[in-house]
């Protein structure tokens, strides 16, 4: 399997974004970042190609390559991330199933390298993307290594690539029927319409909603994949006998530009979580991994100091209880 790349296709260098415009027809803004929820850096809106990024250095002169880390704990994780540092900054994960390969989030850079690296441990059965911040190259990953991209069906607005399917002219026979049909080529894209998704046997999607209308949680075997769908704290990464008050989570509407997400949103998302059990969290960036048996109390914990924080004393969420165990 080679790698299946739009080189010349527009790359927003601010969030990884690729766009349905070439390189000679620049856009003027990115429709990701110019969002109350991004920003556009001080520099201004400034663009690459897939094709670019493989031909030349970063600004500090290094070649951009992935790299691949596995969970310390658990070899069935790998962390993927692209050094230096281009976009946003967040990995992908690959989890290693029994069921089949899922690649959580996404990253904008793919090269053969990562390609080999991946299929070396069985390809992929599917992606997932927790939300719009992370579609980034998806139509390229998912092409390469021919699967599904599952995503939010509230955030299909923010598909920024048209998806063409294709007739493929290969026949197949009609069984019973004496006759052939031609077969084609299902979309790449599979939305996610309710609460819950099975990917496959023992890996659900789950939308949280709160950063994104569609914000995108993913479990298995006790490990809840969040991204940013809300972010662990630097104090939420050694949380021994912290006094009261010590937060672990960070729910937020925006996290560059600082805007909280409402006491209403935090509630709607506790409705949701509270009914899975979960041992651990990983987050969006390398090291954002916390390991503890109360982990879903201190999720509950969080939203309860953010709430507060914010001025409020008598919301529902207030009244949810899940004691430490």
């Amino acid at each position: 399997m080679s790698l299946q790349i739009s080189k010349d296709l527009l790359i927003c260098c601010a969030c990884g974004t690729q766009f349905d415009v070439t390189a000679d027809k620049p856009l003027q803004a990115c429709r990701i970042c110019d969002d109350p929820r991004q920003y556009v850096p001080p520099q201004g809106q400034t663009w690459t190609t897939l094709a670019s990024l493989h031909n030349k250095s970063s600004s500090s002169g290094e070649t951009y390559k992935n790299s691949f880390q596995p969970f310390p704990n658990d070899p069935r994780i790998i962390s993927i991330s692209t050094s230096p540092k281009f976009g946003i900054g967040q990995r992908c994960i690959l989890i290693c199933t029994p069921s089949g390969n899922i690649l959580w989030d996404l990253i904008a850079y793919l090269d053969q390298e990562t390609v080999d690296f991946i299929l070396a441990r069985g390809g992929l059965k599917a992606i997932v993307i927790s939300h719009p911040h992370y579609y980034t190259t998806h139509l390229d990953w998912a092409e390469t290594f021919d699967c599904e991209v599952f995503l939010a069906r509230e955030d299909e607005g923010w598909v920024c690539r048209r998806e063409v399917v294709v007739a493929e002219q290969e026949e197949e026979a009609l069984e019973g029927e004496g006759g052939r049909r031609k077969r084609g080529r299902k979309s790449r894209r599979r939305f996610i319409e309710g609460e819950e998704e099975v990917v496959v046997e023992g890996v659900k999607a789950i939308k949280v909603g709160g950063h994104f209308p569609g914000s995108l949680v993913l479990l298995w075997e006790e490990k809840l994949f969040i991204a940013d769908s809300f972010l662990i704290t630097p104090s939420g990464l050694y949380h021994v006998d912290r006094p009261a008050g010590t937060n672990s989570f960070v729910f937020m509407y925006s996290y560059p530009n600082m805007i909280p997400l409402a006491p209403a949103e935090l509630h709607k998302m506790w409705q949701v979580l509270k009914k899975y059990e979960f041992a651990s969290t990983h987050g969006a960036f390398a090291g954002m991994d916390i390991y503890d048996e109360n982990v879903k109390a201190r999720v509950l914990e969080s939203m309860k100091i953010q709430v507060r924080a914010m001025g409020w004393t008598d919301v529902p969420l207030l009244q949810e209880r899940l004691e430490y165990k």
